[in-house]
Parts: C-alpha cells; sequence; structure tokens
C-alpha cells in the first residue's frame, strides 16, 4: 500500500473509532458520584413496587447481582452481615437480582440459603444494568440520604474493603 493511501486508511479507521466512541456515550448519562442517583424502582418478591426515592432519609447500598454470580454469591453473606450491624444506623441494603425470566424461585431459594433480610427486589428485564451502566455483576451504589451518589463499584464488596468502608463510614455520619 502506498504511503497516501495508508494515511488515507488511518484517517479513516480513526474517524469510524471516534464514531464509535461517541455513539458509547449518547443516551441518558451513567451514575456519577456527587451527582444525584440515577431514578430506578424494581418489585420486591411480593409484588409490590418500591423506587428509589422512596428511600430518602436513608443511606442506601444499591446491590444488583444475580443467583448465578459466584462473586455475588461470595459477597452476600457480609453484606447481610453488614445489614445487621448497621441497619440502625440508617442503612438500607437493597437488593436488585438481575436474574431474567421466571427466576423467582431461585432468587426465593438464594434468599433462603444465605439467610438474606435485606430486601430483595426484581428487575427480571436488569433495567438497573442500563440506568447505572452496569457491564458485569456484582455492582454496589452508596446513596447517601439526600439521593446523591457517594461510592460506587463495579465488583465485589468485602469487609477489607478500606475504600468502601471509609465511605460507609463517612455517609453514615
Amino acid at each position: 500500500m502506498t504511503r497516501p493511501r495508508a494515511l488515507t486508511v488511518a484517517r479513516i479507521l480513526t474517524v469510524i473509532a471516534a464514531a464509535g466512541l461517541a455513539a458509547c456515550e449518547s443516551g441518558p448519562p451513567g451514575p456519577r458520584v456527587g451527582k444525584p442517583a440515577p431514578e430506578y424502582g424494581a418489585t420486591t418478591l411480593q409484588g409490590d413496587t418500591v423506587a428509589l426515592s422512596s428511600l430518602r432519609g436513608k443511606v442506601v447500598l444499591l446491590n444488583l447481582w444475580a443467583t448465578w454470580c459466584a462473586p455475588c454469591r461470595h459477597e452476600t453473606p457480609f453484606l447481610q452481615s453488614l445489614y445487621e450491624q448497621r441497619r440502625d444506623e440508617g442503612l438500607e441494603i437493597v437488593g436488585i437480582s438481575m436474574d431474567t425470566g421466571d427466576a423467582r424461585d431461585q432468587v426465593e431459594e438464594f434468599v433462603r440459603e444465605f439467610g438474606v433480610r435485606y430486601p430483595i427486589l426484581l428487575d427480571p428485564q436488569m433495567r438497573g444494568m442500563d440506568s447505572y451502566r452496569v457491564l458485569g455483576l456484582p455492582a454496589s451504589f452508596l446513596i447517601d440520604r439526600d439521593g446523591t451518589l457517594r461510592w460506587m463499584r463495579f465488583g465485589p464488596v468485602s469487609a477489607d474493603d478500606d475504600e468502601f468502608m471509609k465511605a460507609l463510614g463517612a455517609t453514615l455520619e
């Protein structure tokens, strides 16, 4: 290939790449720390709809997960323990199952297996994945009492996660 033709091909590829990146950035903005958390709602195992805005006044750890997700299964005992330790300080953990289709039975079995007592919601259409720009599970979002996103993690959280524990402490103050 001649040098001028190679430069033309390179320019075309650069334009295509830029257009692809711009397309990825289109749509509603993703969550940003320090900004209001994206509005979101899902359904309880009993069939009631819960909106994130109805939890204002509490510190909310929104956790997107699925029954088939190994890291989700690993972090759930920690989340249950954290809920028991910190709920009297105003912490509300809300687990949102991203299991698709009619997975209610699997979700209920998961809740029994892990002794989960924090609220579990169902989102079989995985709207939360879009609203929070999540590509993989689990994903957690710490939201303050006013609905502002204070911390987020794409991946599991644990008791030895200093960044998370510091953010949680500051948000509960």
